[in-house]
């Protein structure tokens, strides 16, 4: 089936040449970030997209092609997982709501303000179950997303054909991503928690440096990434894959040598080379599936400090080296996945009960209902468009929601600019095929590079299926662009200024937690009368860590937003990394007490925690950073004397005026 699309010129016109310099938070989304393009993406967009294309125009029924195309573009897009079992989850799971929104949303085409109450109440749903995880957040991006499209587009009858063909282009993807995973040699598992020891050596070989920051930094990150994927594995298993246990067990024991490395960094002590090259040398057994090695020979220890590291460091290569750990006997840091219903009832209610859910999926309701309720009373062509280009400024659960808006409208026009020659050129039929290939490989090249080029790979894809959908070529190209702006208008009124905590940078409020919880560790870290649990230690140390992690998303996102909030969100920094510093210095002392020196006074210890919760208190109830000079007492030899000596530092950063 051959044919010719709608005739037309598009009308070109020059920008006026701006002399003056971009804002910075416009320059810092328009950066393209410095990523590798990942080829095998690259490979598996161009079929996935392009092959239903081609099934489509051979059985004569193109309109079936797009939609399955469509279906494989939202699969291209979610697949963001390394580990397969999490790909798996990324792509299928999210294609059954992707099916009950097209389906929903062809059941209401046509019916004016039935569809608006419709669409409204789906993008409250949506917008409360980005509060559950990435997978549910997909979910609900596809479900809105389907639903908008569903109820802006006439789709083939009966309805189930639509909802069909959709699911079978996400798992086509799905398909295609797991060709590979029997060649695949190495677990994804067992190579990040190798990088995690990767990174601790780096760690430890920086020590006493000024890299140390840099390197502690990387070493939480990994640890993070490396415990989701294993226990996702685990929460799959239960405990019965001995490749999980051992898995784990190597994990868990990396955490005292990770405890150790605050210890001889506050001492300004530089370990000998060996001891990170030791760690690297269990970092390759990992990852070559290695047992029963040698002990590592290490230098002897001369302080408290350096006798963490080598008992750390000694009993990691022996369960390193055990070909098989006793699967009742691993010390489960992070705790054992409760089981599956648990975990469903557990979510539920955490979204039911939670303020910040109700109040983002109130705010993408507010916008999806005036984006349709607006094409309800204006007789645009096609209008779905602008509650498409909502659910994309508004849902995904990153960045600024202003600077999204703004990026989205830059990178729409980049794509409309892609997408003209190819309406105005390219006629209906096999040629479409080659362009789409071309096209959709350009989705996960540049979707790594930043939301500005991802919406300009995205949107001529798009337009092209639309094309096919309706029929109406190069004059899809300006009503589009117009549709996208107003779409952003809305996000950027009823979506950002409406909401002061969209512009009110939220890093004071999660700094002032994370402080608070400082304060507790430090109490359970030196509990009177014992060393307390050790579990429920590294849990804490753990939950701040990310705490701290989610502090520094806030702190990135917040740097893309205009004056004044992205100027007062870089004043927070430096708090940032002294509060770091505390948990580090605070682990330090306890490793220290374990191996030898001596306990500090409840005193000493109750009145650290009262400066943190006093800090915690100034930094929640002001945005201004006064600096406050304040006296630790105590024992200057002690072990808390460097933990005293940052809760100082962080006091005269920021604390509440006198």
């Amino acid at each position: 089936m051959t044919g010719s699309r709608a005739d037309g010129t598009g009308s070109s016109s020059t920008a006026a040449h701006r002399r003056g310099t971009p804002p910075v938070w416009l320059r810092y989304g328009l950066r393209p970030l410095p990523t590798p393009v990942p080829w095998a993406a690259v490979a598996r967009a161009s079929v996935a997209l392009a092959a239903p294309l081609a099934a489509g125009f051979a059985a004569d029924r193109p309109m079936y092609g797009a939609l399955a195309s469509m279906g494989a573009l939202s699969g291209v897009i979610g697949d963001t997982a390394d580990a397969y079992r999490m790909r798996i989850l990324n792509i299928a799971v999210p294609q059954v709501f992707g099916a009950l929104g097209i389906m929903t949303g062809t059941l209401v085409y046509g019916t004016g303000w039935a569809a608006v109450a419709v669409l409204t109440v789906i993008g409250l749903v949506s917008g409360m179950m980005s509060t559950i995880g990435a997978v549910a957040s997909v979910s609900g991006l596809l479900l809105l997303l389907n639903s908008v499209v569903g109820a802006g587009l006439p789709m083939p009858d009966p309805w189930w054909v639509a909802p069909l063909l959709l699911t079978l282009g996400g798992l086509f993807v799905l398909a295609l991503t797991l060709l590979a995973w029997p060649l695949r040699r190495k677990l994804p598992e067992r190579v990040a928690v190798a990088d995690t020891y990767l990174a601790v050596a780096d760690l430890l070989a920086a020590a006493g440096t000024p890299a140390y920051e840099e390197k502690r930094q990387a070493v939480t990150e990994s640890l993070n990434t490396s415990y989701d994927l294993v226990l996702a594995r685990r929460a799959r298993y239960h405990g019965r894959s001995g490749t999980m246990v051992r898995m784990l067990s190597q994990l868990n024991v990396v955490i005292p040598l990770v405890e150790a490395a605050p210890a001889v960094h506050v001492r300004r002590i530089m370990l000998p080379d060996a001891i990170p090259a030791a760690v690297r040398a269990l970092a390759e057994d990992i990852e070559e599936t290695r047992t029963g090695g040698d002990e590592p020979r290490l230098p002897p220890p001369g302080s408290p400090a350096t006798r963490a590291v080598d008992s750390a460091l000694r009993h990691a290569a022996a369960v390193v080296h055990k070909a098989d750990p006793d699967p009742y006997n691993v010390d489960d840091r992070l705790g054992r996945p409760a089981a599956l219903g648990v975990r469903v009832r557990r979510a539920t209610r955490n979204v039911v009960l939670s303020g910040p859910s109700w109040q983002y999926g109130l705010r993408l309701a507010l916008c999806i209902g005036l984006a349709q309720a607006l094409t309800s009373l204006i007789d645009v062509p096609r209008s779905y468009w602008v509650a498409l280009t909502v659910t994309f400024v508004l849902k995904p659960d990153f960045g600024s929601v202003f600077s999204r808006a703004v990026l989205r409208s830059v990178g729409t026009a980049a794509g409309l600019v892609i997408a003209a020659p190819v309406l105005a050129e390219v006629p209906v039929g096999w040629w479409d095929v080659p362009v789409m290939m071309l096209l959709a490989a350009l989705i996960p090249a540049l979707t790594a590079k930043g939301y500005a080029f991802q919406t300009a790979a995205v949107t001529p894809v798009i337009l092209l299926l639309s094309d096919l959908l309706n029929h109406e070529g190069v004059h899809l190209v300006w009503p589009r662009f117009l549709d996208s702006l107003i779409g952003c208008a809305i996000v950027l009124v009823a979506g950002y200024l409406l909401w002061p905590e969209s512009w009110h940078s939220r890093i004071g409020r999660r700094l002032a937690d994370a402080v608070a919880d400082i304060a507790d560790y430090v109490g359970v870290a030196f509990e009177p009368g014992g060393e307390g649990d050790r579990a429920e230690r590294v849990r804490a140390r753990r939950r701040i860590y990310r705490d701290l992690s989610s502090v520094r998303s806030e702190f990135q996102r917040a740097l893309t937003e205009p004056p004044p909030t992205g100027t007062r969100a870089a004043a927070w920094w430096p708090l940032v990394v002294a509060v770091e510093r505390i948990v580090d210095a605070t682990t330090a002392a306890r490793v220290r007490v374990n191996h030898g020196a001596q306990e500090p006074e409840p005193a000493e210890v109750a009145a650290v925690q009262a400066q943190l919760r006093e800090l915690a208190d100034g930094v929640r109830a002001s945005e201004v950073l006064v600096a406050v000079r304040t006296e630790l007492p105590g024992d200057e030899e002690g072990v808390l004397a460097p933990l005293r000596q940052e809760v100082a530092a962080a006091r005269a950063i920021a604390s509440p005026e006198p």
